[in-house]
């Protein structure tokens, strides 16, 4: 392998399976039920575009999602321990999911036949696509010949830059899955409300409300030419209204989330570009598609922007 280390995540990535393959990433999905019973690993045993369709084709139910088993971390463990290959794991925001324990727990039994593996796990506070960016930060560093430990004491720096500005369809699987409160989401669901919605080092906050899904759309892209003119330093301290210099994107590592309708989030991605007046690259800002781990809590058409900063 490529590097010093291994890096390895759990499947709230996000990432594609072909880039993580490229990037030497491990991943270790979740699973998914329909059913409340019946658990299928996610990417290898049931799609992202098969679960998203079973959402669609079955209103009313609720899907609900199951963190990996210890034994799933200890099977990945395993070889690198064998080995004698360092491991970085970068796993969900505990706030969000018990992955986090499971990787630790697995770490402690490996360590029993393998004393001298090192496993340094972290804790993202992050989860789905702006976990993916993390992870290919670490993996830039790492290929740029970093080693874990300079790898990881950056990684712990720049996780709390993360932003998630995203919309979903509507309140009502924020609802199921105990996101919201029981009082909003059903004043959502009678008025129609869809929100706009700001996830930071694991939590949710609300960033506004729309009847209209453009609205909310372009909601999500002014929170982030706020953001980053809120954290634009002595470089850039704009007024509100005007455009954040294009070398202040070259800070940052973005990326673009979708749930069930990719062609809604190429034209989503167009609305970006409009808005943010020019600035270049965004037209090649990359789509990924939100998996089952956070899609159970959102619904089928959650749509939005994760920019974190870069390694």
């Amino acid at each position: 392998m490529n590097g010093q280390f291994q890096i390895i995540s759990d499947g709230s990535c996000d990432l594609p399976p072909e880039l993580a393959a490229e990037r030497l990433i491990r991943v270790i999905p979740f699973y998914v039920s329909f059913d409340g019973k019946n658990y299928r690993k996610e990417l290898e045993e049931i799609g992202i575009r098969e679960f998203y369709q079973e959402m669609v084709n079955q209103k009313g139910v609720y899907p609900r999602s199951s963190l990996p088993s210890v034994q799933d971390y200890m099977d990945a463990f395993l070889p690198y321990a064998k080995a004698g290959i360092p491991m970085l794991v970068l796993c969900i925001s505990t706030r969000l999911s018990g992955s986090m324990q499971s990787a630790l727990s697995a770490r402690e039994l490996i360590l029993e036949d393998y004393p001298e593996a090192e496993i340094r796990v972290i804790d993202t506070t992050l989860c789905t696509v702006l976990q993916g960016l993390l992870v290919l930060e670490a993996a830039a560093m790492r290929d740029r010949g970093a080693g874990l430990a300079e790898t990881a004491k950056r990684i712990e720096a720049i996780k709390s830059t993360g932003r998630i500005f995203f919309t979903v369809g509507n309140l009502e699987y924020l609802q199921a899955g105990g996101r919201i409160g029981r009082v909003a989401g059903i004043a959502g669901s009678l008025l129609g409300i869809r929100p706009v919605i700001t996830m930071k080092e694991g939590e949710i906050f609300p960033s506004g409300i729309s009847r209209s899904r453009k609205k909310t759309m372009e909601k999500t892209v002014d929170l982030l030419k706020e953001y980053l003119r809120a954290n634009g330093g002595t470089a850039y301290g704009g007024e509100a209204g005007e455009m954040p210099p294009a070398s202040m994107l070259r800070k940052y590592s973005l990326a673009t989330g979708f749930g069930y309708d990719r062609e809604e989030a190429e034209g989503y991605r167009r609305l970006i570009v409009e808005r943010m007046e020019g600035l270049p690259g965004l037209e090649q800002l990359p789509l990924y598609q939100i998996g089952a781990t956070i899609g159970v809590h959102t619904g089928p058409y959650p749509l939005g922007l994760g920019i974190i900063e870069r390694a």
